[in-house]
């Protein structure tokens, strides 16, 4: 039996070899973000070019000890909804590594 890989042309992110994520899941991963105590934020960029060679931009800056899930999706909402045509992305920093702890793509 021969094990073939999913190749991707739109390589977004590691949720972006799995199925669109329902609003809960999206919930439940921002959820996890702030539990862990990292710093959200929202991006977005111009849709059809891969994220590993795009330049994406800030919504606002990033949301410094927010505790508010409700908060974060507004947010994302917000940026969505002035940017209708954009992908818009999820970010979640981690103070203590001085990295990403999380980062997908919510509006592809």
């Amino acid at each position: 039996m021969a094990i073939h890989a999913y190749h991707s042309t739109k390589e977004y992110e590691t949720f972006s070899y799995l199925p669109q994520m329902t609003p809960e899941q999206v919930r439940r991963q921002i959820a996890y973000a702030i539990a862990q105590g990292w710093n959200p934020a929202v991006e977005h960029t111009a849709k059809g070019t891969p994220a590993r060679v795009s330049f994406w931009h800030m919504w606002k800056l990033p949301m410094f000890g927010e505790q508010s899930v409700d908060v974060v999706l507004a947010e994302i909402e917000a940026c969505h909804r002035e940017f209708p045509d954009q992908m818009v992305r999820f970010i979640a920093y981690d103070n203590y590594s001085q990295s990403q702890g999380v980062a997908f793509v919510v509006y592809r």
